[in-house]
């Protein structure tokens, strides 16, 4: 049995094509079941998401199994398999393994050591379960997977520092001022940025947060998304009255002319009140002259993009550290899958070992006559064990040890061979 994974993800294949092949979890039943139908497919789990499909595969014959797949994603994407092949890719055997690991790991993310993808990885596991599409390959393989991404993240710091211009303004600004819970903050805007800003800034502790926008009704709604935690709402004409009462502010709306100047905060924000606004739209929310007032500090998305590769750059050493990790899981694995393929033929040799012994002991124990003492008899019996086990025992450690696939095929087959052990044996490695 060999394990493969075939698949594409966002550096193999453009939106307009994942898009096409991506497999949501109602239709997950039907295209595990049509999968384990085919003749080469053991076991299979299906990994998708916004940035990758991919399917974990056990297949009984590697070229026959791919081509089983493949066909498959090109019937379900409705894309011609001569297409398809340009953005697929295909690992096998202990590059499957590695690949699988790598990604519960957020190495093979677009953002390196990002989170969601862990959770997504337990669902893959979860719903070929639920399917019987797992078997015991593969469950062995995603828990160890799952395993070796939480140790990734609680062994080194790759998940940490903000890697978004929202969560790097939420970060930043809690540099700036310590402790967010008394701060009075307030959102400009209630889009996608606003969403991601409005759950970082709760998971530093904020929780004195009004959203202003131009609609009411989708500020409330985004206010709804954050039901455990009380969110003021409103409309962009009570903008100044409210941000004046503020000490942070955050903007990202879709206006194409600042919403904030110089000339709104002068009149009425006097010293010692300060402000701290945050401008994370394009094009920019907050004119550059607010910085003329002594007590204002504007940061606009330039600045918070150093802020965000700074924190890159600490994540790419930070998998140089989780690669090594990694190596240990991933070795754990393939001892344990290179036991597997190996029990078949060690359990055929040595029955058909073992049979000879009893065969010859019996034979020679006849001959001996009653004469012979049941301690006598126990004796011979240790001997002929003893010999058996010394005999078996080098070319059994070996054959464990081999790490090359193809090798040990080999060897098991030569066995197999050599001792003429059952046909049922072959047929597994054949």
């Amino acid at each position: 049995m060999n394990i493969a994974v075939v698949g594409l993800s966002h550096k193999t294949a453009p939106v307009e094509v994942r898009e096409k092949l991506s497999i949501p979890t109602p239709q997950t039943a039907d295209a595990i079941a049509q999968l384990c139908s085919y003749p080469h497919i053991e076991e299979v789990c299906i990994l998708s998401t916004c940035n990758r499909l991919e399917l974990h595969l056990v297949i009984s014959d590697t070229e026959q199994g791919i081509r089983e797949v493949s066909q498959f994603l090109a019937d379900y994407g409705q894309v011609p398999l001569s297409e398809l092949r340009r953005h697929l890719f295909i690992l096998l055997h202990q590059d499957a393994v590695m690949h699988l690991m790598r990604v519960a790991a957020g190495l093979d993310s677009l953002v390196l050591g990002e989170g969601q993808i862990l959770s997504q990885v337990k669902h893959a596991h979860q719903l070929g379960q639920q399917h019987k599409g797992v078997g015991r390959v593969l469950s062995r393989l995603f828990k160890q997977a799952i395993s070796a991404g939480k140790r990734v993240r609680t062994e080194t710091s790759i998940g940490t520092g903000a890697v978004s211009i929202s969560s790097a303004a939420a970060e930043l600004a809690c540099m700036k001022v310590g402790d967010l819970a008394p701060c009075r903050i307030v959102i400009l805007g209630a889009g996608k940025m606003a969403r991601l800003l409005v759950q970082h800034l709760i998971s530093k502790r904020a929780t004195q947060i009004t959203i202003l926008n131009r609609s009411i009704e989708r500020a409330n709604s985004l206010a709804a998304q954050f039901d455990q935690s009380p969110i003021q709402t409103g409309t962009l004409d009570t903008m100044l009255e409210v941000i004046l009462d503020a000490e942070l502010v955050f903007t990202c709306t879709a206006a194409t002319e600042p919403l904030i100047a110089r000339d709104h905060l002068e009149a009425s924000l006097l010293a010692p009140r300060s402000l701290m606004l945050f401008d994370i739209a394009v094009p920019r929310n907050v004119h550059s002259n607010v910085n003329e007032l002594s007590n204002v500090q504007a940061f606009n998305v330039d600045d918070l993009k150093a802020v965000v590769a700074q924190n890159q750059e600490s994540r790419r050493q930070m998998a140089l550290e989780a690669e090594a990790l990694l190596e240990e899981e991933i070795e754990a694995f393939v001892d344990w899958w290179r036991s597997l393929d190996t029990v078949s033929t060690i359990s055929s040799l040595r029955s058909k070992v073992e049979g000879i012994r009893e065969q010859e002991l019996e034979k020679a124990l006849s001959r001996l006559g009653s004469e012979f003492t049941d301690k006598h008899q126990a004796v011979i019996e240790a001997l002929t064990r003893g010999i058996v086990n010394k005999i078996l025992h080098d070319p059994m450690v070996q054959l464990r040890a081999q790490r090359d696939i193809e090798a040990r095929r080999q060897a098991m087959q030569t066995l197999q061979v050599l001792f003429n052990l059952e046909a049922a044996s072959s047929e597994k490695y054949s």
